[in-house]
């Protein structure tokens, strides 16, 4: 796990035309996305769609997947879980757990930037997989340069969920979807770019990676 700097984020919507601020607590973040050979190790199951290969990220897992993937290794690893997952469509976030969980999507995207102003952290061919480039399937993780905090993938090869609701009032429990994918044109493997999704459905070019809350 990396530790990524405090500091402020930008959001914005194309389609609201908002913007607000979000300021970020220190926090740990995988260095890559989970991988199909650390989902199963966790789990015993080996859902993608997209390719199968150890190093491969892990795909066709839906929200709740996710997040009870974090709850599963937290449990596995000693520490306290993140999320408390109710019934129907309730999922509380325990924000004093050490356990692991999604990255909010102001994490995500501070995280993303890496201190860096433009729409991405570096030239897209070395940085990330996508339809230019990816020959129509997923790559194993790490493949391209990091961005200046040592993340790899934050653009490209799958979107990543957020813990974020999109938007309550006009999607309601519809997540938030950051960085691109594999079959994506360039335009949508940009920091800024929003995508969403139903918790429930599994998509071939949707995974994600693990946050932490920095111990106190």
């Amino acid at each position: 796990m990396i530790l990524i700097p405090p500091g402020t984020v930008s959001l914005a919507d194309r389609r609201t035309r908002q913007r607000w601020a979000v300021d970020v607590a220190p926090f740990l973040l995988a260095p890559v996305p989970v991988t199909q050979a650390q989902y199963a190790g966790v789990t015993g199951d080996r859902p993608s769609a997209a390719g199968t290969g150890e190093r491969l990220p892990v795909d066709s897992v839906s929200w709740w997947d996710a997040a009870r993937f974090c709850n599963a290794l937290s449990t596995r690893d000693g520490l306290a879980p993140a999320y408390r997952l109710l019934a129907g469509d309730e999922v509380e976030w325990d924000r004093d757990a050490a356990g692991y969980r999604l990255p909010t999507e102001a994490e995500w995207e501070h995280a993303c930037r890496a201190g860096t102003t433009g729409p991405r952290y570096g030239a897209l061919d070395e940085i990330a997989w996508y339809r230019g480039n990816s020959e129509g399937r997923a790559r194993e993780v790490g493949g391209k340069r990091p961005n200046p905090w040592g993340l790899h993938d934050m653009l490209g090869d799958v979107w990543e969920w957020c813990w974020d609701v999109y938007d309550p009032e006009v999607y309601g429990t519809y997540r938030v979807l950051k960085g691109g994918g594999w079959f994506d044109e360039h335009w949508s493997c940009r920091v800024s770019v929003r995508r969403r999704s139903h918790p429930t459905l599994r998509i071939e070019d949707v995974g994600f990676r693990v946050a932490r809350s920095q111990p106190a």
